[in-house]
Formats: C-alpha cells, structure tokens, sequence
C-alpha cells in the first residue's frame, strides 16, 4: 500500500498538477471562441522564400484551439528547395483528406497561437534531406481520410513524428506537449529510429518510454511525457514544456 500511495502523489505531482495548472490558466486566457474567430496569417517568423536562395527546413509547433491548448499543441513541417520561390508546408488534420500540403501558411498562427521553432536546418544539409522527408510522408501509413484520432492517435503530431524518426539527421523530438507523438504507426509497440540512437516502447500511445540521444530519457502517461534530456541540459514538464537547466 505504501508503494501504492508513493506511486500516486508522483503521478500527481509529475503529471496531474503540471496538467491542472496549465488548465487553470489556459481557461481565464483571452482565445478565439471558435477556429472562425482564430486569426490564421502569418506570424511574421520566415522571410519570403524568393529572399533565401538556400533550402531550407523548419518544424513548427503551436498550442491547439479550445482546452486542448492548455495540454496540448500542433506540429508541421515546412521545407523549400533550393532556389524555390514558395515554402511547401505539410499538416495532418482531422477533417477531408488527413495529410496536407500548403493548406495553410507556412509560419501561420494555429488557432491565433503563436508558433514555435522545434528545428530549423538549411543548406546541403537541408538539400540532402528534403527527399529523405518527402519519402517519410508518402510512406506514412495514415494518410487516407478518416485515418485520424485525436487522442492517443494517430494525430498531427503522430505524422510529424513518424518524419522525425525516420529523418533523425534533423536532431530534434517533438516537444512534451505534442500530445499523439508516442503514437507508434500501425500499432507497433516497439520501434528504434532509422540512426539506431533512439529507441521507443508505447502501449498505443497511452503508456511508454522514449530513450536515446535525441529523447533523453522520458516517460509518457496517456500521452503526458515527462523526463530529462542529457544531451541538451533539460527537464520535460507534461503540459509545460522544456525548461532548460
């Protein structure tokens, strides 16, 4: 029973309270009432693709729409070729055809939330892996429509992070907050990234562990996650985010 009880007030600790606290705020935060009212241009964060000749890619993520936000956040990825006079940006979403390409502006509000740089490369670096990335998408396997949940998955940040394991030349996971992320394609329970340096084990999403070079090491509580990162000096707060030490 003592187990019990310490097992608990950490999960409370670790996990609920961060989650509740988040809530509380999110709730008297000043939001769209609605994705109609939600200011979807452009955030101001890339330049004109005309005016950086160079390819280039970034993984954005943003706080979602409704209570959501308060735990949880949306990842796309955007890339452009060499050259290229316009950015090509790729979400899943929950609605028609799931996988989209250029539905949306590239570094565009979601739901009126401002969005975050995960990773940004350029260059040969970004010219070398920009097919790498568009193989991934074409290879993920729920792109037909109604292949979407939002929770535990397969959601936008499962898609994003089916690239990411099989790009892990891009060097980054999804933040805590992207709920759906430990959703493993196809059901896995078991899978290691395409580098070997990361490896992950997930009951669907709801109970896991992530560890290696780029996941530090995590635990993922019906997609909460919380953990350390060694690699770059940082805890992983469910609901918060990384706050780096």
């Amino acid at each position: 029973m003592k187990l019990l009880r310490n097992v608990l007030v950490l999960f409370l600790a670790i996990y609920l309270m961060p989650a509740l606290a988040s809530a509380g705020y999110w709730y008297i935060k000043d939001r769209p009432a609605s994705w109609r009212d939600a200011n979807w241009t452009s955030a101001g964060i890339l330049p004109k693709a005309g005016e950086t000749p160079q390819a280039t890619i970034h993984i954005f993520s943003a706080a979602t729409g409704g209570m959501k936000g308060a735990v949880a956040s949306h990842a796309w990825i955007v890339t452009k070729e060499a050259n290229a006079s316009t950015y090509n940006r790729y979400d899943k979403v929950g609605w028609g055809t799931p996988v989209r390409r250029n539905a949306y502006v590239p570094d565009a509000y979601w739901y009126s939330n401002t969005p975050r740089v995960v990773v940004s490369v350029s260059g040969e670096q970004a010219a070398r892996l920009i097919p790498k990335i568009e193989k991934a998408i074409a290879a993920y396997p729920y792109s037909r429509p109604g292949a979407y949940r939002i929770w535990p998955g397969p959601n936008s940040n499962t898609f994003v992070a089916h690239v990411l394991r099989s790009v892990p030349e891009l060097g980054v996971v999804l933040p805590p907050d992207a709920v759906g992320r430990d959703y493993l394609p196809e059901g896995r329970l078991f899978a290691v990234d395409a580098d070997g340096r990361d490896m992950h084990a997930t009951l669907y999403g709801l109970l896991g562990v992530s560890a290696g070079v780029r996941s530090g090491l995590e635990l993922h509580i019906m997609g909460l996650v919380a953990g350390v990162d060694l690699a770059r000096p940082a805890i992983k707060i469910p609901a918060i985010g990384r706050i780096g030490i």
